[in-house]
């Protein structure tokens, strides 16, 4: 029989955010998040991923008027906060040995600027710590992943004020302190590229707050401030824990060509240049010049302090973390071609491959093809922290949750994956499945988008028993686990499912 190897070592698990699972919204100390003000929409399209996440003073404001969840998803999300244990048993009977949270900033600091943090959100954290430890299974907390304090938006200008980057230092170091214990991989912030895409759940930036700057510049120095911050982590990280791996976190999106037109070729490497962008100065320790030539083009003035250089020098990442979901194609004239809103990046329907409800295309191989150009690119240790299929399941009267496409989902970015791992060379630390229960989608505020290998009972409006039931995934992934560090080729050759019959059960 022949075995795909990995390390004994080798990171199994799942994935969640704090903005998307907890609830708790207002609970033991918790401050207000700007992931509190963000609803579900149903007159947006959901493939809309832009419009979906664009924020204004006046929804801000209705947020502050209304104290109930209903509608407010990510007040609820699936109530993770009261329910941990039992979803981290549940999760441990797969035999994963790693998961990967996002710690709520308003939790530990209310307001983000207070004096003293709370200690029963440091303490919540450290218990769930602590029952990941019964297990066995190893933590990777993100300190930043979509829900800084609203304070931080309402009294200052969120990311964009300088400020910031000593109220988040503050923050990281007050729980990588109390959690030093127990935690030995961390993330400073989710996606830092993000903030491209949708500025205000990546940093708290509104619009029509800046009406007399250039948001775009506005954007740009925020993120000089994130990557400062995060590069700080860095700093104290090595300084005060040696042992302790800091990783950077980007959004990996595939972007081909849409035909061979050398015009064409040239604008999908423009596009990945913008893919890697991000994640050179986390690693690099420096913006590309690249980059620094398209901000000087688009007349963005980035305001830099004499220290930022170096600290950004300093604090280069140990390992690339990265999401991966789905790839797009791109054409230098889409006039007549079919697009899509969807992700990371407006692009060009691919006709080879099939697509979810919410328009993302499922592409195994770009897995393979990512892992290949990261590593090339950086000789640094990666780690996939986010793959998965959202899709509409159907409880059955039984209690089952037959999701073969997941499964098919799962199993071909898995091989990919794993055949990477056996003839690429790559160094790959971990692969982390995105959902353990279901949550609420990051991308349309539903919770009818599941990921989960877990279906919780709850709807888009927020009705439902939160009761929890094991998917056919959650079993397959348990029964993948349990070969350990030889995986038989033959064990992939059982989801046969058909591009077309994904095609069907997704939508």
């Amino acid at each position: 029989m022949k075995y795909y190897h990995t390390n004994t070592n080798f990171l199994w698990g799942v994935a969640t955010a704090a903005n998307q699972v907890e609830g708790g919204w207002n609970e033991d100390g918790k401050g207000m998040s700007i992931a509190d003000c963000l609803r579900y929409r149903p007159q947006i399209d959901i493939r809309d991923y832009k419009s979906v996440n664009s924020m204004d003073s006046e929804e801000i404001k209705r947020a502050l008027r209304d104290n109930s969840t209903k509608g407010w998803a990510k007040r609820h999300g699936v109530d993770f906060y009261h329910n941990y244990r039992d979803d981290i048993r549940q999760l441990a009977e797969t035999g994963i040995n790693t998961y990967r949270f996002s710690i709520a900033w308003s939790r530990i600091f209310p307001n983000g600027d207070d004096s003293k943090p709370n200690k029963a959100g440091l303490d919540y954290y450290l218990n769930l710590v602590k029952e990941l430890a019964k297990y066995d299974i190893e933590p990777v907390v993100t300190l930043s992943h979509y829900e800084m304090p609203l304070n931080l938006v309402l009294n200052y200008d969120a990311w964009y004020d300088r400020k910031l980057i000593s109220f988040f230092e503050k923050f990281a170091d007050t729980v990588i302190d109390y959690l030093h214990e127990y935690v030995k991989y961390w993330i400073p912030i989710n996606e830092i590229d993000s903030i491209i895409r949708h500025p205000f759940s990546s940093a708290g930036l509104v619009e029509d707050r800046f009406q007399n700057k250039n948001f775009s510049n506005v954007i740009y120095q925020s993120m000089h401030h994130q990557f400062v911050a995060a590069a700080r982590v860095v700093q104290y990280c090595h300084n005060n824990y040696p042992s302790m791996k800091v990783g950077c976190m980007v959004t990996r999106t595939m972007v081909y060509p849409y035909n061979s037109d050398p015009q064409n070729v040239l604008q999908a490497s423009k596009v990945m240049r913008d893919v890697y962008a991000f994640s050179d100065i986390q690693v690099r320790g420096k913006y590309p010049n690249f980059l620094l030539k398209q901000l000087e083009e688009k007349n963005i003035r980035l305001k830099m302090e004499s220290t930022d250089e170096e600290d950004l020098k300093k604090g280069s990442a140990d390992f690339v973390a990265f999401s991966y979901y789905s790839s797009v194609c791109t054409a230098y004239d889409v006039t007549g071609l079919k697009v899509t809103k969807a992700n990371r990046t407006m692009g060009v329907y691919n006709k080879y491959l099939p697509e979810s409800d919410w328009g993302w295309q499922i592409d195994p191989i770009g897995l393979r093809l990512s892992l290949i150009d990261l590593y090339d690119r950086y000789q640094k240790p990666l780690f996939i922290v986010e793959n998965g299929l959202g899709a509409v399941d159907e409880l059955a009267s039984d209690g089952s949750v037959h999701d073969d496409y997941r499964i098919d989902y799962l199993s071909k970015h898995i091989k990919q994956m794993l055949i990477s791992l056996t003839q690429d060379g790559i160094e790959l630390m971990g692969y982390c499945i995105w959902g353990t229960t279901d949550m609420i989608s990051a991308s349309s505020n539903q919770i009818s988008k599941r990921y989960g290998l877990i279906y919780v009972d709850l709807d888009d409006e927020g009705n439902g028993s939160y009761k929890r039931y094991k998917k056919d995934s959650f079993y397959w992934y348990k029964k993948l686990l349990s070969f350990g560090s030889e995986i038989p080729f033959s064990f992939f050759k059982t989801t046969n499912v058909s591009v077309e019959e994904v095609s069907l059960k997704i939508r």
